[in-house]
């Protein structure tokens, strides 16, 4: 058992719920799927098994029992019982004992991966919470208790990787999108470069900057699929990159969309940091 004693903004995440979209739930799961993956791994978890998603640091959890644990993506300070930890590191914690997670130096998203994983319930065959469906395990709050499962599929091989680095400004890869001439001129697109605004959040990224022009007498777009990565342009011009809790549709018109691989680094983009494109 691991009990939640401080935090803010927490989630619990796993792969996802792919295959759902036909009636109307998307596929949410962690936003840096690489970062999710990797705490996995390195305390030997089987591949989807639930973690803890922490936005700018701030969590602090004590262990009911012996755990092994570690944190992944933003490269937040960790401190045991407020000895201080490296980051990146496999620890063990004895009952009783506190880890709390400070604010990284970059980047935006950290995961806390305990030996076993969590065992919250599941809907829809996982336990990550989505945020616009409001599926799944509710936020953290001080005083949750999360079980611990036996997903453990493997020993842990490695004590320690090198900390994640991000910087204030990431570029990205897109292709064109299926209506790439409702604008003007979509290589405005990638033509300049775009700031993360504050209300970007886990269903998409709302960039400022100068705004896309439509395409005149275009008349109305029907509601269309949607999905990760897909560069919607609402009226205004400025751009919406979708993250993991995207909806499933959208009735305004996608002109490009984000290579898969490259969607990880946008969960790691904070407010006022810069963000590129350029055609893939």
């Amino acid at each position: 058992m691991v009990t939640a004693v401080d935090g803010g903004p927490c989630l619990v995440q796993d792969a996802g719920r792919p295959g759902y979209a036909a009636i109307g739930v998307g596929v949410s799961g962690a936003a840096d799927r690489a970062a999710y993956a990797l705490g996995n791994r390195l305390v030997g978890n089987a591949p989807g098994a639930a973690v803890v998603e922490v936005v700018l640091g701030g969590l602090e959890v004590e262990a009911g029992e012996h755990i092994t644990v570690c944190v992944t993506g933003a490269p937040t300070p960790l401190e045991v019982d407020g000895r201080p930890e490296p980051p990146g590191a496999v620890l063990t914690l004895r009952p009783g004992q506190r880890l709390r997670l400070g604010t990284p130096a970059s980047g935006l998203r950290s995961y806390l991966a305990v030996r076993g994983g969590l065992d919250v319930p599941g809907v829809l065959g996982s336990r990550s919470h989505d945020t616009l469906a409001r599926l799944g395990p509710t936020a953290l709050a001080p005083g949750a208790r999360l079980p611990v499962g036996r997903d453990a599929a493997t020993e842990v091989l490695v004590d320690a990787v090198p900390p994640a680095s991000y910087d204030g400004r990431a570029v990205v890869r897109v292709v064109r999108g299926p209506r790439d001439g409702w604008v003007r001129d979509v290589d405005r697109l990638v033509g300049q470069v775009w700031r993360v605004g504050a209300a970007s959040d886990r269903v998409g990224l709302r960039l400022d900057g100068d705004p896309l022009t439509a395409t005149p007498h275009r008349g109305e777009l029907p509601s269309e699929g949607a999905l990760r990565g897909a560069v919607q342009v609402p009226p205004d011009g400025r751009p919406v990159v979708f993250g993991p809790d995207h909806p499933v549709t959208g009735g305004y018109p996608v002109v490009a969309v984000v290579v898969d691989a490259d969607t990880d680094r946008l969960a790691q983009l904070r407010p006022g940091d810069e963000l590129g494109f350029r055609w893939a």
